[in-house]
């Protein structure tokens, strides 16, 4: 199935998330499944009833733009979930002062998880209060940056 990319696909939508008065978190393509995926949010987070009213709203200015090429899919529009992985400035702005783990692809002062408060986020560094100590993190060295979900 040939598609158009993402980030296309992502940069079409914007206006119609900002009509709907949601932000666009990220979007996926199933291949095997032969569907397209958009997550959005918004301050006060997503319900179905919002979920409902941007799929309606994007459904036939997708089928315009024709990202399949003629190819028949599904599209969803989800919430992103607690546990999404924070991608932009925006993520981590909203969430510093709240409790985040910190997963690493190698270990940093000896471990590859850590969890704390997020103090900051420049872009580049990724900084946490840890057992009250701030510990920073190169942000390429983290494989997922997230919400701390205490059950």
């Amino acid at each position: 199935m040939k598609v158009k990319s993402i980030s296309e696909v992502i940069e079409f939508l914007q206006p119609y998330a900002r009509e709907a008065g949601v932000e666009i978190v990220d979007a996926a393509w199933n291949m095997r499944e032969k569907s397209l995926t958009v997550y959005i949010d918004t301050e006060g987070g997503i319900d179905i009833v919002t979920c409902e009213k941007f799929h309606r709203l994007i459904d036939a200015p997708l089928d315009e733009l024709d990202p399949t090429f003629g190819e028949g899919y599904t599209l969803n529009c989800s919430s992103p979930g607690l546990d999404r992985p924070f991608k932009t400035q925006r993520d981590f702005d909203r969430h510093l002062g709240e409790k985040v783990e910190v997963h690493l692809y190698a270990p940093i002062g000896g471990k590859k998880y850590h969890e704390g408060t997020l103090k900051s986020f420049d872009g580049v560094t990724v900084t946490i209060e840890e057992d009250e100590k701030e510990q920073s993190f190169p942000f390429e060295k983290c494989s997922k940056v997230c919400l701390l979900i205490e059950i």
